[in-house]
């Protein structure tokens, strides 16, 4: 569950993108020494003091009307829209300019809670450089070091207190499941057919859904909570002053829900935003199901269902797992395979694997397919354990964890499928240097 959102915002070139992979501790962001190099948001999640939360890397914004900045501006105003901390980045080794002057008024507009990073403090002979921001009008600015990663410590501990209390969940005991998708492909009629009631909005008009609305229901003397988004989409068309905070709710959506249906519509076929909404839930590792929606709209015969069947598999390799539904949700024709369907993914999300089954499963497959050697080393398995459901993690305790090779993880991640199931489920398989004994 994500506790709350912090954006990185300043200038060109005050080595925003190199502190944001430095909280993510992975090399996520490009980095180079150019302005503009970071235009669009960049999204990754980072876990300090027991919180995890979202960081949004953003490009620079400056006076000059340089190429892109309208566009630059628009998602910097779309990340601070969506974050509940601020973090403003200056460069130590430059000084104060008007830029940061800038970029601090705009973001005292916003009302949010404020935390002044002045990076490239390298050294502590720099230290005194960080005493003339105290002109921009904020809390004591912060020295830091993106680069070998002083201070960053307790940029994060600043940022953690400023961030809002956990909050109570209104839903608990009850599954929920978002309902994404590009516009138009009738997510509010699915939603409608789900409440068995005109509840929602619905129009052929894109994008009519403003907001993610939840709405718990009871079916089958079952409690669920089915969560409507706005239609997602693609970030670097998203420059409407109403249109632009969809996005942000239908993410917003995906952090709440247990499950995510993905809705593409029939009668239209794939295209690459269908792609990038499913690529939001993949990379949440929540339980997914492809609803193929407007199903009475398409031409069929009796192989119809295969090939398309197919034509999905193929076009969403990374979600091999997630089952595929075929539905009209105007006529609402087959609506009722959804609830089971949600059900079962939502017990996959669930499923926890005991210890010592999980080691036989993971023995039989290393004497059936052995782990082939690299520069003359071969991986060792000494056990494995689960270490999370929602998304299912499981840690194998190795000789060398640089030894498991992607696709020897993935021969194991198809293993455990097929012992255990999890339709619907991503899992995580990491490897860890057992400890000497």
């Amino acid at each position: 569950m994500i506790d709350g959102t912090i954006a990185i915002v300043g200038r060109p070139n005050v080595g925003k993108s190199t502190l944001f992979n430095r909280m993510l501790e992975k090399r996520m962001a490009i980095v180079e020494d150019t302005p503009g190099v970071t235009r669009d948001r960049l999204y990754g999640d980072c876990e300090w003091l027991s919180r995890t939360f979202r960081v949004i890397d953003t490009g620079g914004i400056q006076l000059q009307d340089e190429p892109f900045q309208k566009e630059i501006r628009m998602q910097v105003e779309i990340a601070i829209e969506e974050a509940d901390v601020l973090v403003l980045v200056t460069n130590g080794a430059e000084g104060l300019t008007t830029d940061d002057e800038y970029v601090a008024k705009l973001l005292r507009k916003a009302g949010k809670p404020v935390v002044l990073a002045v990076n490239k403090i390298d050294d502590y002979d720099k230290i005194a450089s960080i005493y003339e921001f105290y002109k921009l009008g904020f809390d004591e600015p912060i020295a830091v070091s993106g680069v070998h990663g002083i201070g960053v410590g307790d940029l994060l501990d600043r940022c953690v207190e400023l961030m809002p209390e956990k909050k109570v969940d209104d839903y608990e005991g009850m599954i929920r499941f978002a309902i994404i998708g590009r516009p138009n492909v009738g997510k509010s009629s699915l939603t409608n057919a789900f409440l068995n009631q005109e509840r929602v909005i619905v129009s052929d008009i894109s994008g009519t859904t403003r907001d993610a609305i939840d709405t718990p229901f009871i079916a089958n003397d079952k409690s669920y909570v089915v969560i409507d988004t706005a239609g997602i989409r693609k970030r670097g068309k998203v420059y409407e002053s109403v249109e632009k905070y969809s996005v942000l709710r239908s993410r917003s959506a995906i952090d709440r829900a247990d499950v995510v249906l993905v809705v593409l519509d029939g009668s239209t076929g794939i295209i690459e935003q269908d792609k990038h909404v499913a690529g939001l839930a993949s990379e949440a590792l929540k339980g997914v199901i492809i609803v193929l929606n407007k199903w009475d709209l398409v031409e069929k015969d009796t192989n119809t269902m295969a090939k398309m069947t197919e034509e999905i598999r193929k076009q969403f390799a990374y979600l091999s797992y997630a089952p595929i539904a075929f539905v009209s949700a105007k006529n609402r024709s087959r609506i009722q395979t959804l609830l089971p369907l949600i059900d079962q993914v939502y017990q996959n999300t669930q499923l926890r694997i005991a210890t010592n089954v999980l080691n036989e499963v993971i023995y039989d497959a290393q004497l059936s397919n052995p782990p082939k050697p690299h520069n003359g080393k071969k991986l060792k398995i000494y056990y494995a354990s689960q270490v999370g459901t929602a998304p299912c993690v499981i840690v194998l305790f190795v000789n060398d964890p640089e030894l498991l090779h992607f696709s020897y993880q993935r021969y194991l991640e198809n293993q455990l499928r097929e012992a255990f199931g999890f339709e619907g489920v991503p899992i995580r398989i990491t490897a860890r240097k057992r400890e000497s004994q």
